[in-house]
């Protein structure tokens, strides 16, 4: 049994050094293979809570086995309540919180359009000004231009009406 914990235990340990210098190759490949799979109701059977789970199996028994008089089933069955426990601490306190931060920054200037921004570069009649856009946790400054052909001046707040070109067309917000 001690050779089952020993191939566990440098298995799991060999999985996190690849994992270390070829992580972002190892994370597409099982991330594809996991996402076809669609299992979205088996959200914690991601690779690192099984490895870690493994690994831990494995070093808990070599300890069991090497430091107490335990006998082998006990101490299989003792490593496996201790990785079966470690494995979901590791899901819900690195895994899930890491999963749940993956949100993109990006935006499309089409998804402005509606949206209530602050003129920080004033606009003339017939020329562009810059406005700033309050997306997501963070701002953006894009290019503007007034919809109803006046001079919008620095400071008041706008209305997007239209993106076409990279361009913001803009319009005085009326509260």
């Amino acid at each position: 049994m001690l050779n089952i914990y020993w191939i566990c235990f440098s298995g799991g340990v060999l999985f996190a050094l690849v994992t270390l210098v070829f992580g972002d190759i190892l994370g597409d490949i099982f991330g594809g293979i996991f996402d076809s799979l669609s299992m979205d109701h088996l959200d914690f059977l991601q690779p690192m809570v099984l490895v870690g789970g493994l690994t831990i199996f494995g070093g808990s028994g070599i300890m069991f086995n090497q430091h107490t008089n335990l006998d082998p089933l006990k101490i299989a069955v003792l490593s496996l309540m201790i990785s079966i426990i470690l494995s979901i601490l590791l899901y819900f306190a690195y895994v899930k919180p890491m999963k749940n931060s993956e949100n993109s920054t990006g935006f499309s200037l089409k998804d402005l359009v509606g949206k209530i921004g602050e003129v920080s570069v004033p606009i003339p009649i017939d020329g562009y000004g810059e406005v700033v856009i309050k997306v997501g946790a963070g701002n953006t400054n894009q290019i503007a231009a007034n919809l109803e052909k006046v001079e919008i001046p620095a400071g008041t707040r706008v209305v997007v009406g239209e993106a076409k070109e990279g361009v913001l067309y803009v319009f005085p917000y009326e509260s």
